[in-house]
């Protein structure tokens, strides 16, 4: 039994480390983009920009809501979603006032943490499920930290924050490894409390979405970005197919 859990640990782990390195990936392409900036091109920019809109889309409408709500009562759904999008309006402002961008980090943290401990949930009940919910995970991650690092080096994140910007996304995303565990030990795949956490996270999305994302995505007389939004969310439209 105990070696049974061992393996079980062993298997989570390596699941949460290829959702985390997926981010620092997105990271370090951020990273070469910035230092070789005419390697792709404006439209293109704006396009991954807009995939991972759509990837944070579908994450809520096919992961985050209808999981979260299945899980709690109608009123308390409401609740923790409309929390989540005052939470981070005020988050927002926050970083805002004080010269710190961190939107796109807030979005894919938003996105990762309940996905994360839904994987931890799940492991033990359906592997595949949460082996197909990290490779969702890693997918949604590339193109957030890609916009994360660009937001942060780009648009006055300050001279230190933007110097350790790889960093900073890095730790975060390795964040996700004790939020995994966290749902391994503490949750059931049927806990009232993971639902909130999940349709909290969607709240906080949504806006986020709608405040930052969506409009760097738009790009006058190009059509790659509105596309890019929707092969993003075709991704997570697959991934929810294949798991359902």
């Amino acid at each position: 039994m105990v070696l049974i859990s061992a393996c079980m640990e062993i298997k989570l782990l390596i699941l949460l480390l290829i959702a985390a390195f997926s981010a620092m990936a997105g990271g370090a392409l951020g990273r070469w983009e910035r230092i070789h900036p005419n390697w792709m091109r404006s439209e293109v920019r704006h396009g991954v920009i807009a995939f991972g809109g759509g990837a944070l889309l579908a994450a809520v409408s096919l992961v985050l809501v209808p999981k979260g709500m299945a899980l709690q009562p109608a009123w308390a759904s409401l609740l923790s979603f409309g929390g989540g999008a005052f939470a981070f309006l005020m988050c927002d402002r926050y970083f805002t006032n004080r010269g710190t961008p961190l939107s796109q980090l807030l979005a894919m943290l938003l996105d990762f943490v309940p996905e994360a401990i839904v994987v931890g949930a799940v492991i033990s009940r359906n592997y595949g499920e949460a082996l197909f919910l990290t490779l969702i995970i890693a997918a949604q991650n590339i193109p957030e930290a890609f916009n994360a690092y660009r937001e942060i080096t780009h648009r006055g994140g300050g001279k230190g924050m933007a110097q350790h910007a790889l960093l900073v996304i890095s730790l975060a995303a390795l964040s996700g490894v004790g939020w995994g565990f966290l749902g391994y030990f503490v949750f059931h795949p049927d806990h009232v409390l993971l639902g909130s956490i999940m349709t909290f996270c969607a709240g906080g999305i949504v806006y986020l979405v709608f405040r930052d994302v969506a409009p760097q995505a738009q790009l006058e007389r190009a059509w790659y970005p509105s596309m890019g939004a929707v092969v993003g969310f075709m991704v997570g439209m697959a991934g929810h197919a294949f798991v359902g």
